[in-house]
C-alpha cells in the first residue's frame, strides 16, 4: 500500500513489538511482536537480570519485517521511526560500537548498595535537589557496579546507552541519547539543567562516556545504508522520537499537561502523572523523571508510582481462591455480589517484593477481618481488587503532596482496567474521572515519530484519532462507602508497617 506510514518499536523485556500507523488516518494497519514466547532473562545470581542487546535487535528486525510484509508497505513509504524502550537498562559499547557485556536491565537489583552509598555520601539535599531521586538502582549505579567488579571491561567502554539508544544506533550507526534517558539513569541535573557532573565525579566516570544529547522530538538520526538494505527501509528515514516505556505510555494516552495521569495495571501497576514544577518526594516513595515534552525552558516532569503487587495478586486469587476454571470476567461477576468494603475484609497487596512507596519495606501480603461464618470466596476476591486500588490511591496521595491535582486518569482498556470493580473503586476513592482508550506503546512511539519529523504539528493533532472507549465517573452516591473502606485499609496498612 502506498501512502505515508509511521513505524513504532516498543523494546520490552518480554518481547519487541512493532506497529505501522497510517500517518493520515492515525489507524494502526499492522502489529507484530517477537519472540512469541517470553524472551529469556539471564540471572547468573539471585537479584541479577541481564539480556543480550543483540536479542532485542534480532526481534526488532523480525517484527519490522512482518508488519511491512503484512501491510504491503514499502520502505520508501515509511516516513519516520519512533522507539519506546524498557527503562533504566545499561548497554556498554566500545569504539567499534560493539556491545561489551549483556545489558543490566531494569529489574536487576545488584546496584542497590552503590546507589545507597552515593546517597549517603553526597547527601539528601544535593541528590534530591538536583536528581529529584536517590541514585538508587538506576543506570548510573549499575555502571558503578561494572566499574568496581569488571574494571578491565569498564576501561574499554566508549559510550553507555539505554536500550532505546542501542536500537537507534543499530538503525543508524549513530550514538546519541535524550534528556529523558539521562534523567532516568540519574545523569541529569534538573537544577542546573545539565549533565549531573557531581555524580559522574563521585563515581569516577569520565563525562565522555555520555552520548550526545538530542531532543526527544527531532530528527535524532537517520537509517543508514546497511540497515536500509538489510530491512528494505529507505536510507535516510528519520528516527525522530525516543522515550522510556512509562513516559511513552503516557504519550500514547495523550498525557502531556500538568495534572494529567496515565495508568497501567498489569502484573505490576503504574500511576504516572505530569508535574509542571520541579519537585520531589523527600522520602523517595515515587520517582521523578523528565517527561517527553520536558525542555530546558519548559518543566514537564513525569512522577512515577509503581505498585508491584497488582495483577499478580488478582491472578493468585484466580489460581488459589476462585472456583477451578473460572475466568476473570466470571470472577468480576461473582465479586459484584459483595458490597463496597468487602464486608470488612481487607487485603494488604504487597506480596510481590519490597515496595518503593513503602520506602522499600517488604511487608508482604496479609488478609484481615475474615469471619468464618459470613465471608467466602467472593469477599476475598473483591478485597484483593480493592486492596490493589487502595495501594494506588495511597501512592497518589504522595503525588498530590508534591502539588499534583489529580482529576482525570487515562488508561488503556486492558488487564485490571477490564474490571468494573477495579475501575469504580479507583474512581470512587480518588474522585477522578477514568477514561479508557484503545492504544499501546508501539502505536504511541509511531505517533511520537510523526511529531518529531513534523508530520504532526503537535500532540493534539497526533492523537486526534485516539479512540476513547469509555468514561467512568466517580459514583458520588457511594463515595462515603469507598472512602470508609479506604480508611480502614490504611489503618491496617499502618499497623503492618509499624510491626
Amino acid at each position: 500500500m502506498s501512502g505515508r506510514y509511521l513505524l513504532g518499536l516498543d523494546i520490552g523485556s518480554s518481547s519487541v513489538k512493532a506497529s505501522l500507523v497510517d500517518a493520515d488516518s492515525g489507524v494502526c494497519v499492522s502489529s507484530a511482536f517477537y519472540p512469541e514466547k517470553e524472551a529469556p532473562i539471564i540471572a547468573v545470581k539471585a537479584g541479577w537480570a541481564e539480556q543480550d542487546p543483540q536479542m532485542w535487535w534480532d526481534n526488532a528486525k523480525l517484527s519490522m519485517r512482518k508488519v511491512m510484509s503484512e501491510a504491503s508497505v514499502a520502505g520508501e513509504d515509511i516516513k519516520a521511526i519512533g522507539i519506546s524502550y524498557q527503562m533504566h537498562g545499561l548497554v556498554c559499547v566500545d569504539r567499534e560500537l560493539k556491545v561489551l557485556r549483556p545489558s543490566i536491565i531494569w529489574c536487576d537489583s545488584r546496584a542497590v548498595p552503590y546507589g545507597e552509598k552515593a546517597f549517603d555520601a553526597l547527601g539528601t539535599d544535593l541528590c534530591l535537589g538536583h536528581l529529584l531521586n536517590s541514585p538508587g538502582n538506576f543506570t548510573a549505579a549499575k555502571l558503578a557496579w561494572v566499574k568496581d567488579n569488571e574494571p578491565d571491561l569498564f576501561g574499554k567502554i566508549y559510550k553507555i546507552m539505554l536500550p532505546g539508544d542501542y536500537i537507534a544506533m543499530r538503525l543508524s550507526g549513530v550514538v546519541n541519547t535524550t534528556v529523558g534517558g539521562l534523567s532516568e539513569g540519574m545523569f541529569w541535573d534538573f537544577k542546573n539543567k545539565e549533565i549531573a557532573t557531581f555524580l559522574l565525579d563521585y563515581y569516577g566516570f569520565d563525562s565522555s562516556i555520555i552520548s550526545d544529547i538530542v531532543p526527544t522530538f527531532s530528527v535524532q538520526c537517520e537509517v543508514c545504508a546497511s540497515t536500509a538494505k538489510e530491512l528494505g527501509l529507505k536510507e535516510g528515514t528519520p528516527i525522530s522520537y525516543r522515550a522510556g516505556d512509562q513516559p511513552n505510555n503516557a504519550l500514547s494516552l495523550n498525557v502531556f499537561n500538568p495534572g494529567e495521569i496515565a495508568s497501567t495495571a498489569g502484573t505490576s501497576g503504574v500511576v504516572y502523572g505530569v508535574l509542571g514544577d520541579v519537585n520531589y518526594d523527600r522520602r523517595s516513595r515515587v520517582n521523578t523523571f523528565a517527561h517527553v515534552n520536558y525542555t530546558k525552558d519548559l518543566d514537564r516532569l513525569g512522577v512515577l508510582l509503581c505498585i508491584n503487587g497488582t495483577g499478580i495478586l488478582n491472578a493468585w486469587m484466580r489460581r488459589n481462591v476462585a472456583p477451578e476454571g473460572m475466568s476473570y470476567s466470571d470472577m468480576n461477576d461473582m465479586m459484584a455480589s459483595v458490597p463496597i468494603g468487602s464486608d470488612g475484609v481487607t487485603i494488604i497487596p504487597f506480596g510481590n517484593g519490597a515496595e518503593r512507596v513503602l520506602e522499600n519495606k517488604e511487608i508482604g501480603c496479609s488478609i484481615h477481618g475474615v469471619n468464618f461464618n459470613k465471608h467466602g470466596k467472593a469477599h476475598m476476591m473483591r478485597a484483593a481488587q480493592e486492596g490493589i486500588v487502595f495501594s494506588f490511591c495511597y501512592g497518589m496521595e504522595v503525588m498530590q503532596q508534591m502539588g499534583m491535582d489529580i482529576r482525570k486518569i487515562h488508561a488503556g482498556r486492558a488487564n485490571m482496567f477490564l474490571s468494573d470493580i477495579f475501575r469504580n473503586t479507583l474512581a470512587g476513592v480518588s474522585g477522578a474521572v477514568i477514561e479508557l482508550y484503545e492504544t499501546d506503546g508501539s502505536v504511541g512511539a509511531a505517533k511520537g515519530a510523526g511529531i518529531g519529523c513534523g508530520i504532526y504539528k503537535d500532540h493534539d493533532e497526533a492523537f486526534a484519532t485516539l479512540k476513547k472507549l469509555s468514561v467512568i465517573e466517580p459514583d458520588e452516591t457511594h463515595r462515603a462507602e469507598y472512602l470508609e473502606a479506604y480508611s480502614l485499609w490504611k489503618d491496617k496498612l499502618q499497623r503492618q508497617i509499624n510491626k
